[in-house]
Formats: structure tokens, C-alpha cells, sequence
């Protein structure tokens, strides 16, 4: 059977149904795919962010997350949503990467990019800045390093190379500028080498904690397969400089395949025609690929 892929508008009013429409006729995706559309554009109006286009959105995604969990769907896409609209409406979420957590009942989640040859995953996601030192955990980067490995054998490294980052300047200069690194992430470097070790499986490579001004240089020419990062900004600065086009954002975790093309609603841009689908292809694409591992 072929996988069915769905594909949700996000906010219609933003460049979601543009940049699908372009995705799929675009010629790059797989011809023996069945891909579905969720979503309305009721009176949406290009370009402008309204409660009915941010329900819209919210009905598109409840349907998504209904056909995944009862099996009418394989994977979901989902199109860009305005937060800050979302939240007028009641929306709880910080963004979709928890909703779909939520709604298929999933406890051990996580935020993965990809595009080009960067590929992160983050141990702390939408939270202040100020908040990551408190909120990283040796278990939480544990967690996280482990979902990371089984995306990476998912798409085929069955030995994955993974740098882990440091949170403070310099990997903290030997605790002289942060004891992070010595006190709570090298250890999770080490129980995660351990661990893998002991599974039966060929072992991956975790090392670390290495400093971020020099890690995503080294990863973007293929010294490590990803980089697990301490927060947010570590990691998605440098994969949008590197691929600012083409990357995707993948929910780690779930049931169901869920990716989204790594950019906003981008309402200014709405309607007039310039908006890339790259972006959108590449996450149908990986969908694609990930649902195909299930099928």
C-alpha cells in the first residue's frame, strides 16, 4: 500500500496553501504517493492573521491528529500556524511539536532540524533563555541524545555520529566560565556511549560537550551525522544560515511521522507569488521517506 501522507493548510491567511499547492506540482515529490490536503480557507483573507484563521488552522490539525492516531493517514505535514494568534483562541501549546505529543498521547517527545548536511536536536525548546541552565538535566539530555540516535538509524546510519554542545562559551574552559559541562552534560555523554553499548546494537559515537563556535563548522562538513543542542537558538542559528530554504522540523517521539517546513506563516509575502516551496518540499519528502520505514 502506498503511504498516505497528510498535509494540513496551517493558517490559510499566511503562505501554507501557496507553497503546498507549489510542493505538489513541483515535480520532486514521489509520484506513487497519496497525499492529502486537511484544511479550509473559509474567509480567510491572504495576508491577514484573524481567530478564524487561526481556527482554521486548529481544525486542520485536529483532523490530522485523528486520521494519524486511527490509522487513515501514514504521516502529517503540517503548515505554518501564527502563535500568537493560535494563543487568542485558547490554543494551550506552545507549538505543534506538543500538540501532536498530546494528542497521540506521547510523553517522550522532542524537537529535531534538518537541512542540508546540519542536522539538531535540542534538549530545551521554547523556554527564556534565562531558563536553560536550570532546566537541563542529565536524564533530559539522555532522553533526547537517545531519540536523536533512532532518527539517525531510521534514515539508515547504523553507527551515528553525534556531537554533543556545550551550553557556556568555550565548553565552559574547564569549568572557569560554567560548570554545565563537567557537572551535567559530559556525564550524559558518557551514560549515553554506556547504554548503547550494552543494547546489541552497533554503538553510536556520542562526544562532547565540544564548544558551539566550532562544532557546527566541523558538522557541516561531515565530521559528526547531528549535534545534540542545549537550547533553542544553538542549534536552529546555524542550520537556517545553512540551509535557510530547505530545512525541516521533525517531531522526535511520536506514533506517526509528523514534519513542517522550518518557517513561520510569513504574512507579508502572502499571495504575491514569491514564496519558495523548498521548504515544504523537503518535508514532504522526509514524511515520505519516514512513513515508508513503517509501511
Amino acid at each position: 500500500m502506498h503511504p498516505r501522507i497528510g498535509i494540513t493548510l496551517g493558517d490559510p491567511a499566511g503562505v501554507g496553501p501557496e507553497i503546498i499547492r507549489a510542493a505538489l506540482a513541483s515535480g520532486q515529490l514521489p509520484g506513487d504517493i497519496d497525499y492529502k490536503v486537511i484544511g479550509q480557507i473559509g474567509t480567510a483573507v491572504t495576508g491577514t492573521s484573524s481567530p478564524d484563521s487561526a481556527r482554521a488552522a486548529l481544525g486542520a490539525m485536529e483532523e490530522a491528529a485523528r486520521l494519524a492516531n486511527s490509522g487513515e493517514i501514514d504521516a502529517i505535514v503540517t503548515g505554518p500556524i501564527h502563535k500568537a494568534r493560535m494563543a487568542e483562541i485558547g490554543f494551550e501549546f506552545p507549538g505543534q511539536t506538543e500538540f501532536f505529543a498530546a494528542r497521540s498521547n506521547t510523553k517522550n517527545f522532542a524537537m529535531l532540524l534538518t537541512g542540508g548536511g546540519i542536522t539538531v536536536a535540542l534538549v530545551t525548546t521554547h523556554v527564556p533563555l534565562r531558563d536553560v541552565p536550570a532546566l537541563l538535566k542529565t536524564s533530559e539530555i539522555v532522553r533526547v541524545g537517545n531519540l536523536l540516535d533512532n532518527f539517525l538509524r531510521r534514515r539508515g546510519k547504523t553507527a551515528p555520529r553525534i556531537a554533543v554542545a556545550g551550553l557556556n562559551p568555550h565548553a565552559g574552559e574547564s569549568g572557569k566560565i560554567g560548570r554545565e559541562e563537567i557537572e551535567i552534560i559530559a556525564p550524559a555523554v558518557a551514560e549515553l556511549n554506556q547504554s548503547l553499548l550494552t543494547s546489541g546494537q552497533s554503538p553510536s559515537h556520542f562526544t562532547g560537550p565540544h564548544p558551539p563556535d566550532t562544532l557546527f563548522f566541523q558538522l557541516a562538513n561531515e565530521k559528526w551525522d547531528a549535534a545534540l543542542c542545549m537550547y533553542h537558538d544553538q542549534g536552529l542559528i546555524p542550520l537556517k544560515l545553512h540551509a535557510f530554504h530547505s530545512g525541516v522540523n521533525v517531531t522526535l517521539g511520536l506514533p506517526f511521522p509528523r514534519t513542517s517546513p522550518d518557517h513561520g506563516t510569513a504574512f507579508d509575502i502572502a499571495g504575491k507569488g514569491i514564496a519558495r516551496p523548498d521548504s515544504m518540499i523537503a518535508a514532504i519528502n522526509l514524511a515520505t521517506q519516514l512513513a515508508q520505514k513503517k509501511t
